[in-house]
């Protein structure tokens, strides 16, 4: 890690600047948002030894300009004054294109001036590739001799370092974070049966995230090995209890992408027709934001150049707000929420969720599982995905505990998929636990496209749901 802001971005800076005021005397709109990300991935197995890029890497520019009807913009991987002046021509060019899409009438941008520098470095010791993966192989050792049916063990991390820089007329942003995202991955064999068991988690220290590997790498197989005796639930309607991961996922498909407000502007969120009605049990606080929590999407300021900020989707079972990027906000007339993301510089921004999870609540954890006659303790995300329009939902644990007489009898579910419907879910909620976690480790794409790094988590919750 450098600790340090991008100094491929400083030098291009005053170029840039220059770039915004020329094209400023031509639109009344200009903005460049310049992106620097490097990152390695290092992983190793019982076989192998990889160091890979990330595939978050990137460097280039999204050069964004209003022409009083539309909104053009114009990417590229390199800025310099040997192609400055065909910068200028090639915008030129696409503003003057005749399209046969109709064109949706706005404003332009307003922006208050703002000159900021934000910084967040990675915390304790740094380590060479090398380093990690001498401690990576005892990790795997370690995994592999937990039990004679461990086939292979798989631990990995990934280093980034983010610089971002946004400059227009009135602005001048620039970022730099750090985030390593650990990772094990264990697979148990007995006799023909299979089964595996991963751990993922996310913080801005490449020691605190070693440190925990180690632990995790053990907990990971010893879970591996009881998923072998695993069986998969009998379907109907049971009392659950999700951990924070499950917690997080339920968060993250029944409100995060039904209150991203592009739907909004398509038709395409049936949350747009309840805003301040009740959707969820008084016990429920939901919040999206990069300034919400510290986490794997807790950037500064957006790829509009909008500062962070945290939002209250539902308040005590209220839905009181959606999340919004800026050319969203803008067309629908409310202000924009800093939830602007591309996947990369050659890509659109759209409105993404960011760090997503319910509030906390009062219950006691042990209460909770005492009080489940025949249910099931939920752990793991696996997958989900929703329908906004209609307000479907799927989830899948990748176990479950059951739970019999408010105590656990040792059986073990795998997999377990949740399904029905979003408002019947949230207003089965009847505790709400006092732990609260959010796991940094996650993607999410908009459709089957489009990934950013996202996280999502809050406390254990009771609920009742449709299994299988």
């Amino acid at each position: 890690m450098t600790n340090q802001f991008s100094r491929y971005l400083t030098k291009k800076k005053p170029l840039i600047k220059r770039l915004v005021t020329e094209l400023s005397f031509i639109f009344p709109y200009v903005s460049v948002l310049g992106t620097d990300v490097n990152g390695i991935t290092i992983a190793v197995d019982k076989k192998s030894t990889q160091v890979i890029p990330s595939q978050l890497t990137e460097s280039g520019f999204v050069i964004k300009v209003f022409n009083g009807f539309v909104y053009h913009e114009y990417s590229i991987n390199e800025i310099s004054e040997k192609n400055y002046e065909k910068i200028k021509f090639d915008i030129e060019k696409l503003v003057n294109e005749q399209s046969s899409i109709k064109n949706v009438t706005v404003d332009v941008l307003k922006e208050e001036p703002l000159k900021k520098r934000f910084i967040r470095k990675n915390i304790g010791a740094d380590y060479t590739p090398d380093q990690i993966i001498t401690l990576f192989k005892a990790m795997v050792a370690s995994g592999i001799a937990v039990s004679e049916q461990i086939v292979n063990a798989r631990v990995s991390i990934e280093n980034t370092e983010i610089s971002k820089m946004f400059i227009s007329t009135h602005k001048e942003l620039e970022q730099y974070y750090t985030w390593s995202n650990p990772r094990a991955y264990v697979i148990a064999r007995k006799g023909e049966n299979t089964k595996y068991a991963y751990d993922g988690f996310g913080m801005n220290s490449i020691e605190q995230a070693l440190n925990q590997l180690k632990k995790s790498i053990i907990e990971t197989a010893q879970t591996a090995l009881q998923l072998l005796d695993s069986t998969p639930p009998t379907p109907g309607f049971y009392d659950v209890i999700t951990d924070p991961s499950i917690t997080g996922l339920i968060a993250h498909e029944a409100f995060g992408h039904g209150v991203e407000m592009d739907m909004f502007v398509k038709d395409r969120a049936l949350a747009k027709e309840f805003m301040n009605q009740p959707v969820a049990s008084p016990l429920i606080t939901m919040h999206d934001g990069a300034s919400a929590i510290h986490s794997v999407a807790s950037y500064f300021f957006d790829d509009d150049g909008i500062l962070a900020s945290d939002t209250v989707i539902i308040d005590k079972g209220i839905l009181r707000k959606g999340i919004s990027d800026a050319l969203s906000a803008l067309q629908l007339k409310t202000k924009p929420t800093g939830n602007g993301r591309r996947e990369s510089y050659k890509r659109k921004a759209y409105t993404r969720m960011t760090n997503t999870f319910f509030e906390a609540g009062n219950d006691n954890l042990d209460d909770m599982i005492q009080s489940i006659d025949d249910g099931f303790l939920l752990v793991d995300t696996n997958n989900g995905m929703e329908d906004p329009k209609n307000w479907g939902i799927q989830c899948t644990a990748h176990y479950g505990k059951e739970i019999k007489n408010g105590q656990f009898t040792g059986k073990i579910v795998s997999p377990v998929v949740m399904s029905g419907y979003v408002i019947d879910l949230l207003q089965s909620i009847t505790a709400v636990s006092k732990d609260f976690e959010v796991i940094g480790s996650g993607s999410c794409g908009k459709g089957y496209k489009e990934w950013v790094r996202v996280s999502d988590g809050g406390p254990y919750l009771k609920a009742k749901v449709k299994i299988g």
